[in-house]
């Protein structure tokens, strides 16, 4: 399964969130899909505070990278 098309025009946390839930529903099985939906939401909550632009730009290419990852397994 390929990546969604655009990830490159994530720019925040709002357009990460809704990336990787458009990812998570391209996912083959439902149980997988509610896994990943709870973990991206989980996530979101844990980094809702982070205030610094640089780690927050490194936590978007880490997701990215790791949303790929699971598309592609």
């Amino acid at each position: 399964m390929a990546p969604l098309p655009n990830a490159e025009l994530v720019k925040n946390s709002l357009q990460l969130y809704r990336y990787l839930l458009r990812c998570c529903k391209q996912l083959p099985e439902e149980n997988i899909r509610q896994h990943y939906r709870h973990a991206v939401r989980q996530s979101f909550k844990v980094h809702a505070d982070e205030d610094n632009p640089e780690r927050i730009q490194q936590i978007i290419k880490r997701a990215i990278e790791d949303a790929d990852w699971v598309m592609n397994k």
